[in-house]
């Protein structure tokens, strides 16, 4: 019987609730919207809280209550994941409310909603770049923030992201023997990511890349390419002077040595 009576009273504040928002969406007191639109905002219900908003920011515009509406506008079009129309509005917020206590806020925010669009290593990273780039000019533009620690970690997580991406990339190469592709593929993650974690092995498969390169040239690029593989290996022993792939690598140069001492031999016959 309780349980019958709970489920009939659930129901009686449930259409209450739908009369409720209904009268005010329909009505002419925008001040009620808003209060509504509040409300719903804090029980995340953001759904039927967007269209009061998106009426009531019309409405304000050039009013005291624009800047609070907008803020919450733009925070309700975030947490249905909006990302990219969140980000303008917040944007759009800060420029238009600049002496407002909440623009820097909005303007985190703003870079906040493209690393939150960023995607998987794997796929196209143009939000990644657009989300590191937003979160430096946060931390040039607010240098005494609070919020740029926690900035130089989000710009830390997409750039080990971007490295990862590039690194798959070279791998690639390197995977189905595209070799003068893979050492330029490594090279370029070396100069752009000089801290890399991979970069031990990355060094080596230079190596083993550029020998294999050699090898696979036409008889007078050879020399030049042994030359180049001979210098990898220097770079990489310079580095590793320990590495457990250090006697692989010998065999590189070793051979490498070889091939370019019979080629001189050759060329000074002739």
């Amino acid at each position: 019987m309780k349980i019958r009576l709970f489920g009939i009273i659930s129901v009686i504040l449930l259409l209450s609730s739908c009369s409720e928002y209904s009268r005010v969406q329909k009505g002419r007191d925008m001040d009620a919207k808003l209060d509504l639109a509040i409300k719903l905002y804090n029980k995340k219900q953001y759904y039927k809280a967007l269209p009061l908003l998106e009426e009531l920011i019309t409405v304000y515009r050039g009013t005291q209550k624009a800047e609070k509406t907008y803020y919450y506008y733009a925070y309700t079009n975030y947490y249905l994941g909006d990302f990219e129309g969140a980000a303008y509005d917040f944007e759009n917020f800060a420029k238009t409310y600049p002496s407002s206590v909440l623009a820097e806020e909005c303007y985190y925010m703003h870079a906040y909603c493209y690393y939150q669009s960023s995607p998987d290593y794997n796929l196209d990273q143009t939000n990644t770049l657009k989300a590191i780039n937003e979160l430096q000019l946060f931390t040039d533009r607010y240098p005494g923030s609070a919020r740029v620690e926690e900035c130089n970690k989000l710009i830390d997580q997409l750039r080990n992201k971007l490295e990862i991406k590039a690194y798959e990339n070279a791998n690639m190469y390197y995977d189905i023997g595209l070799h003068k592709s893979a050492v330029t593929a490594y090279k370029n993650l070396l100069h752009d990511f000089p801290s890399t974690q991979f970069r031990e092995e990355i060094m080596f498969r230079i190596v083993k890349s550029m020998f294999l390169l050699a090898e696979n040239s036409l008889e007078e690029k050879k020399p030049e390419r042994y030359e180049e593989t001979i210098s990898a290996y220097t770079e990489f022993i310079s580095a590793y002077p320990d590495s457990r792939m250090k006697s692989r690598l010998e065999n590189y140069l070793e051979n490498s040595r070889k091939r370019l001492s019979k080629l001189n031999r050759s060329l000074f016959i002739k």
